[in-house]
């Protein structure tokens, strides 16, 4: 029977915690009964507590790397889900046109049904392959992230067939005060995650505002809001780290690799920016805010 993580937290946390008290017990037992000699006392002191210190850190490491191991399980087994199934879906669909014959509406929708298979493997892929990538150095342009923005918002309705209402698009920036220095295809990733994820998590009713602005003097923020199931206050941070994805989020249909947010913070940092999400808690909604430098001339 496989052990919880948070068992195996909870078993070398007291297990460092007990070690730990009986280190110091021991240490001021000794340190009481030789207390009149200072040279023993100071050497007692540093060791014991250079001993304690040790199991502190030795339990850090441990539970950490429990951590580490479950999210990289998670991460695997998300992966091979977004990759099976697609695959199964394409054969089904290649098995069914080879072995009958299907009309032609049928067919056509089969085809289109496919080939959203296929983007979704894709994206999967592209993903993991950005994720490796992550801290390679890219090649920067002159972008005109308006224009930019705009690109992805057309994509993502296109890709899930959103009516213009349902994902708005509004900008005060213009000329050059809309043109930030960086990779255009890291931008372009970085937008279009933060826009997948505002779809995807928004429920039924897909209701999405993207607004461009500038904030500071020299910055511009792009702020995507949804009004679906939101995040709770203590996981706003947590949602960016690598192979993270939220316990229990209320649409446990949504499935994926956990790095779409982790790319969307690599990548702005990279550019001299940041990336933050608010929410007011479970069922309120999400706003995830990326800010870069505007291109000085």
């Amino acid at each position: 029977m496989r052990i919880s993580r948070r068992a195996k937290i909870a078993f070398f946390l007291s297990v460092g915690a007990l070690l730990a008290a009986v280190s110091v017990a021991v240490g001021f037992r000794w340190i009481i009964l030789n207390w009149q000699h200072d040279v023993k006392v100071v050497l007692g002191v540093i060791f014991f507590g250079a001993i304690a210190t040790g199991l502190v850190l030795n339990t850090s490491f441990l539970v950490r790397e429990i951590r580490k191991s479950e999210q990289h399980d998670a991460f695997i087994n998300a992966v091979t889900h977004e990759l099976k199934t697609p695959i199964a879906s394409i054969r089904l669909y290649l098995q069914t046109l080879e072995s009958r014959e299907v009309p032609d509406a049928q067919r056509h929708e089969f085809y289109r049904l496919m080939l959203d298979d296929s983007n979704r493997l894709m994206n999967t892929v592209e993903q993991v392959l950005k994720a490796g990538a992550a801290g390679a150095r890219h090649e920067r342009s002159t972008v005109d992230f308006v224009a930019l923005v705009q690109q992805c918002v057309e994509a993502t309705r296109t890709s899930y067939r959103l009516p213009p209402e349902a994902l708005r698009f509004d900008s005060t920036l213009n000329g050059s005060g809309s043109e930030v220095s960086g990779d255009p295809e890291d931008l372009g990733t970085a937008i279009s995650n933060i826009l997948d994820n505002a779809v995807k998590y928004s429920g039924a009713k897909v209701d999405v505002s993207v607004h461009l602005e500038p904030v500071e003097p020299r910055r511009v923020a792009l702020r995507v809001r949804d009004r679906g199931v939101g995040i709770p206050a203590h996981e706003l941070k947590s949602v960016f780290k690598r192979f993270y994805r939220v316990p229990g989020r209320a649409l446990p249909q949504v499935r994926g690799t956990g790095l779409g947010l982790y790319l969307v913070r690599t990548i702005a940092k990279r550019h001299g920016g940041r990336a933050f999400a608010e929410s007011d808690g479970e069922g309120k909604g999400t706003t995830v805010t990326i800010e870069l430098p505007r291109r000085t001339s």
